[in-house]
């Protein structure tokens, strides 16, 4: 039993600043997107910043720490500064999502190259994998979850944006949807398709970093 609970220890040790960097990037993503469109109002709330504490929500916190599937604060915007406001909305929703999916490429390709020229019997290299490790399975997580199209999820500005009846649906049952949310993460009911989803772009993107791996100069053996 106590050696299960330092088990638990360890990979929130592992598991907190990979979250973090996580959390801090999605919503920098979608504070810098919308910047570049023309909406000082992520600058003007003091959100384009590296410190977490701007960004974590308290309960998807916790969902991210224990489902691996959680948000965080919204980053505030302004559409009406966009151009084209759909098209601006739409990019700063994906923004998040896209920056978590290539942190995870990132992390596996950094695991690779350790694997591949790292030494197995050095602790600092064990850490560094495993935090990698970490790395890509929650962004995969954090990127994938947050294209659901359930508030207050990015999915559900980009379907709100493209779909006039979803955008309706959203606004009639706005106080319904957070606790919808946590009660589908609560009971598991997502588990399994997300799972399932994970391992597909996992592996997709392990493959990839696969054939990368090996056109590189092979270690002498």
């Amino acid at each position: 039993m106590l050696r299960y609970y330092i088990t638990q220890l360890q990979v929130i040790l592992y598991v907190a600043p990979v979250m973090l960097l996580a959390i801090i990037c999605h919503e920098c993503a979608h504070g810098f997107v919308s910047d570049r469109l023309g909406d000082p109002t992520p600058r003007m709330s003091g959100r384009l910043t590296l410190n977490p504490l701007k960004h974590l929500d308290p309960i998807g916190t916790l969902c991210l720490l224990f489902f691996h599937m959680g948000w965080a604060n919204p980053v505030p915007i302004n559409p009406y500064y966009y151009k084209d406001r759909k098209k601006g909305i739409i990019l700063v929703s994906l923004a998040g999502p896209a920056v978590n999916l290539l942190l995870a490429f990132v992390s596996m390709l950094i695991e690779g190259l350790l694997m591949l020229y790292g030494s197995s019997s050095s602790s600092i290299v064990q850490t560094a994998m495993s935090l990698a490790y970490y790395s890509a399975v929650l962004n995969i997580g954090l990127g994938i979850f947050n294209l659901i199209p359930v508030p207050p999820l990015d999915g559900s500005h980009v379907l709100g944006e493209l779909s006039p009846k979803a955008a309706e649906l959203y606004g009639r049952y706005a106080r319904y949807w957070g606790l919808a949310l946590i009660l589908l993460l609560a009971s598991g009911a997502l588990s399994r398709p997300l799972g399932f989803l994970n391992d597909a772009v996992l592996n997709g993107m392990w493959s990839i970093i696969r054939m990368i791996l090996l056109r590189l100069p092979q270690p002498m053996i």
